[in-house]
């Protein structure tokens, strides 16, 4: 039976582009598999945009396609999703939206929250799931706690020593995994470039540099059941002294059209021993656990070939591509997003409402003027 899907991508993010690639990607995806997708634009500006059926990337180069209709997001009594006409409006009713935004505040919980208040049903996440994959110092932290192996993490402070040695990685404390990473020798230069990025100023964290760590990826999803792919080892380019997987080489060398998704050099499986791979399906199920995403994620690894530990690195809980080409061997694309916009629909994560109280702190509160006493300061 054919459903009606809506398909959210771009947003307020240094990654919109990305989402734009993915957002197009799903709606072919979901379009010659039979359903109907309803395409909803995010420009940077702050518009939202129901776009024809079919763009292209080139598209949107220029900024909203030709032939888009705005969209009014409204929240209140009567919320939702509605396309102004000449003459009345019409409500956007899909039977669930799948976001693809990519960074930001879309994957980083806003999203997720919007459309709690919408009450439509939407892929993503809860808030809090997608708030603790984003913001780095938080998600190491959590590791920490579950005893989930990852490498030292720790805030960037300005006054504060780091409690390991350099040279060290500079991450950004909120935002994707690839842009604006820097390795630097010291703390004081690590300060420096805290002070100096555009990506970093809002907060970073340090990790040790340990050029010798491979990449490693491996996806989860959790509709029908938890389920995970097949690892997966990035192939960096010969070109990349840094030894870092980096946003070029994770998102544009796949060559034309591609958008580095599908065709980004790789081993799929990664070459490497059973137990590893099996250590890393493991990992994936625990980071599923403790952070609650739901959905369609990916977590990123980090091997020491050498000694065989295996780290934790970072968790994306609305992944490049939807990571469509890490299911490809075992899950038609088709068959993944559905299963994403399934359980959007028929789990819904949805806030707890107010009024647990039933009025007694509102009847025993008495006047407001009386808990003013004493909040005007110190007195002389």
């Amino acid at each position: 039976m054919s459903e009606t899907w809506a398909v959210l991508f771009g947003g307020p993010s240094p990654e919109h582009e990305i989402s734009i690639l993915t957002g197009l990607q799903a709606e072919r995806v979901l379009t010659q598999a039979g359903d109907t997708v309803l395409p909803i634009y995010w420009a940077p500006a702050g518009g939202w945009y129901l776009v024809p059926t079919g763009t292209e990337a080139k598209d949107y180069l220029e900024g909203v396609p030709a032939g888009s209709k705005s969209i009014e997001v409204r929240v209140g009594d009567k919320p939702g999703l509605f396309v102004k006409k000449r003459f009345g409006e019409d409500e956007l009713e899909p039977s669930a939206v799948l976001v693809t935004l990519h960074g930001g505040i879309g994957e980083g919980g806003g999203a997720a929250a919007l459309f709690t208040l919408l009450g439509m049903p939407a892929t993503g996440s809860s808030l809090f799931a997608g708030a603790v994959g984003m913001d780095k110092l938080a998600f190491g932290g959590l590791l920490g706690t579950a005893g989930i192996p990852s490498l030292p993490r720790e805030l960037l402070s300005q006054t504060r020593e780091p409690s390991f040695a350099g040279p060290y990685i500079v991450k950004p404390r909120f935002g994707g995994s690839s842009i604006g990473i820097e390795i630097v020798e010291d703390v004081a230069s690590a300060r420096a470039v805290g002070k100096a990025s555009t990506h970093l100023r809002a907060g970073a964290v340090l990790e040790p540099y340990r050029p010798e760590l491979v990449d490693l990826n491996i996806a989860f999803r959790t509709h029908p059941t938890l389920e995970v792919t097949q690892l997966e080892k990035p192939l960096r380019g010969g070109s990349n002294e840094s030894g870092l997987y980096s946003y070029a080489e994770k998102y544009l060398a796949g060559g034309a059209g591609d958008g580095g998704f599908t065709n980004a050099p790789r081993e799929l499986p990664a070459n490497v021993a059973p137990a590893i791979a099996e250590r890393a399906a493991e990992l994936a199920a625990q980071v599923a656990e403790v952070t609650g995403l739901t959905g369609i994620a990916r977590v990123d690894l980090l091997l020491d070939e050498t000694s065989g530990e295996l780290f934790v690195n970072e968790v994306n809980s609305i992944p490049g591509a939807m990571s469509l080409y890490l299911w490809a061997p075992q899950v038609p694309a088709a068959e993944v997003l559905r299963g994403a916009l399934v359980e959007a629909r028929d789990k819904r994560w949805v806030l707890p409402s107010g009024g647990f109280g039933s009025g007694a702190a509102l009847r025993a509160a008495g006047g407001i003027a009386g808990k003013l006493v004493g909040l005007d300061g110190p007195r002389g």
